[in-house]
């Protein structure tokens, strides 16, 4: 062989083999989530954000999710990924309530923004910088990317019917977030489970009551063989945002590229979950009604009325008890009194 045939040779290697550096730019994140991917709307958009992260990447970044509790369990996913346990994970804020008190407005707010406005609020105003400021004021080593959102959840599944403040008193009921510190308010025993345990637990009767999420996600866990009684609307929970959750470290150490897409993968998925949710729930609550002989009920006002007062009591409290909290809920609500402009009269009135 040749001198120049042996270059030509050569320089055809070089080009079609990836450089160390190239080499080095590949990322695996190991991501266990907090809800089953068989989950519409909750767990389901995640597989879609892998796919897209290996499409658009060429391959370099790419994501493996592993269901509830195969890596870590649903709780523990913020400390994993804060210590370097995992590099990723994807939950909803309002699981670290107990560590984070202001966490939950990141997640969903009782009488709150609907998802268009929640998601105004985030990319547009405040939200974002806030929810990353939250993390960090609190000591987590994560970068935060909100990546799903589901429209409103049903109010609750009940055994009876719920007519007045005493026919709450003494339930026991799983419950999340915010919402839950209003229950408490008012008489009801609260536990926040995670989805697949409820369905024994009110078969068991360790709980009388239960709220989770949409009618179509409500179906999967089976509510409807144990309880007939369908309460709306979701006052509670108008919206829920979940996240992406990526250790700091992996995440400063990311190309500018692959952030791009990873931060770009997760708005797409704000929009399609968002999409995904409201095109299958009319179908979940016919056959609710015509199958299951579900009962669909509605609050009172005078109940509406009571939800929205007591909670008024627990923001108030809570701001009193945390100056973040406090920081969070008045950038919120600011932003939210603009926003009441448009929204009251760009949009038709609801149908009475």
């Amino acid at each position: 062989m040749g001198l120049a045939a042996a270059a030509a040779l050569t320089a055809a290697a070089t080009t079609g083999a990836p450089s160390g550096a190239q080499a080095a730019d590949k990322l695996l994140l190991k991501t266990p989530i907090a809800f089953s991917t068989s989950l519409p709307g909750l767990g389901s958009p995640i597989p879609r954000v892998a796919e897209q992260l290996n499409l658009m990447s060429g391959g370099t970044l790419r994501m493996k999710v592993y269901e509830p509790h195969k890596l870590v369990p649903p709780f523990e996913i913020l400390e994993s990924v804060s210590s370097g346990k995992i590099n990723s994970g994807y939950a909803t804020a309002g699981y670290w309530a107990g560590k984070i008190p202001a966490s939950p407005l990141f997640s969903a707010v009782p009488f709150g923004p609907e998802a268009g406005e929640y998601m105004a609020w985030m990319y547009y105003g405040n939200g974002l910088t806030l929810y990353q400021e939250m993390y960090d004021q609190a000591g987590y080593n994560v970068k935060v990317l909100p990546c799903a959102i589901i429209a409103p959840e049903t109010s609750g599944w009940f055994s009876k019917e719920i007519n007045s403040a005493e026919d709450l008193n003494g339930l026991k009921m799983r419950f999340f977030g915010l919402g839950g510190k209003v229950m408490q308010k008012l008489g009801v025993a609260t536990s926040l489970l995670p989805g697949g345990e409820i369905f024994p637990a009110l078969e068991k009767g360790a709980i009388d009551a239960t709220e989770f999420s949409m009618p179509a996600i409500d179906a999967r866990l089976g509510f409807h063989k144990l309880v007939k009684y369908n309460y709306f609307p979701g006052w509670h929970q108008q919206a829920t945002v979940f996240e992406v959750l990526i250790n700091k470290d992996v995440w400063n150490g990311m190309s500018d590229q692959h952030k791009a897409i990873m931060e770009n993968a997760c708005k797409a998925s704000m929009a399609d979950s968002f999409a995904e949710g409201e095109a299958i729930q009319h179908a979940a609550l016919i056959e609710n009604v015509e199958k299951h002989g579900v009962q669909m009920k509605q609050w009172s006002d005078e109940m509406l009325n009571l939800y929205r007062t007591t909670w008024e009591e627990v923001a108030a409290e809570e701001a009193g008890n945390n100056e973040f909290f406090k920081k969070v809920l008045d950038d919120m609500n600011g932003f939210r009194e603009g926003y009441a402009l448009w929204k009251t009269n760009a949009f038709l009135p609801r149908s009475q």
